[in-house]
């Protein structure tokens, strides 16, 4: 489902197109930093940063998450977008709301 949102290299299909992705996604799944990206596991961090700006710059994500959406609701599980979180003391930092006045 994700690889044909992927785009091609400039000279063909990009090895390790799935490692990278993957790498990308541990990345925002730890929230780490890239340079603590497991190297041995992800290859150098410097390269999947790269691929991940070029795939931000050109709208790869959006593309994919519409396609995902687009995919869950011809299975009937998406219902439309969740509403936003509720907030009761909203602006507030949360010391600042119980402080007297």
């Amino acid at each position: 489902m994700i690889e044909p949102h992927l785009p091609l290299g400039e000279r063909g299909p990009i090895p390790d197109l799935r490692r990278q992705f993957n790498a990308v996604m541990w990345r925002f799944r730890t929230g780490s930093p890239w340079r603590d990206l497991p190297a041995a596991e992800y290859g150098p961090w410097s390269t999947v940063y790269d691929r991940f700006r070029s795939w931000a710059v050109h709208g790869v994500f959006e593309r994919l998450m519409r396609a995902m959406i687009a995919e869950a609701a011809t299975r009937g599980l998406h219902h439309g977008p969740s509403p936003p979180p509720r907030r009761r003391d909203k602006g507030l930092h949360q010391r600042a709301k119980h402080a007297r006045r």
